[in-house]
């Protein structure tokens, strides 16, 4: 099952859309064994700098394109479907298509790669009068 952009962006909230990416890795998994050092050079590249940039935008700098989540940190770009040393080799066309590209923060990148909800953001908590003053009444 190939995930997409255009179908992640119809779930109504952040925990869907989590439970739409998640991979369930594991700690120490190889991904790109002795090659590892193909990622690093394809992250580099000013072509998908680019990319990476026009995906940030589109989902205006927010944690898994969630309205009102923005992202306060290192943003990713994730791919929405693993990639693989084949793929950088041969360069292939998914690797830069927005269609399976999302913004995430760290944390909620690292929960998707792992399957691990309880890494997840929580939100925002609402203000209110004298929060931070715990000595004043409200």
């Amino acid at each position: 099952m190939m995930r997409t952009y255009s179908d992640l962006i119809k779930l109504p909230t952040f925990e869907e859309r989590f439970r739409y990416l998640k991979i369930y890795g594991r700690v120490g998994e190889d991904t790109f064994g002795f090659s590892r050092y193909l990622n690093q050079i394809f992250y580099k590249s000013d072509e998908w700098r680019r990319i990476r940039d026009a995906v940030i935008l589109r989902d205006n700098g927010c944690d898994l394109a969630m309205r009102d989540w923005e992202i306060r940190g290192r943003v990713y770009v994730h791919h929405m479907n693993p990639i693989t040393e084949q793929d950088i080799l041969e360069h292939s066309a998914f690797l830069f298509d927005p269609e399976f590209l999302i913004t995430a923060s760290h944390i909620t990148h690292n929960a998707i790669h792992y399957g691990d909800e309880s890494l997840l953001p929580t939100g925002w908590t609402e203000r209110t009068r004298n929060d931070t003053c715990p000595w004043k009444c409200m």
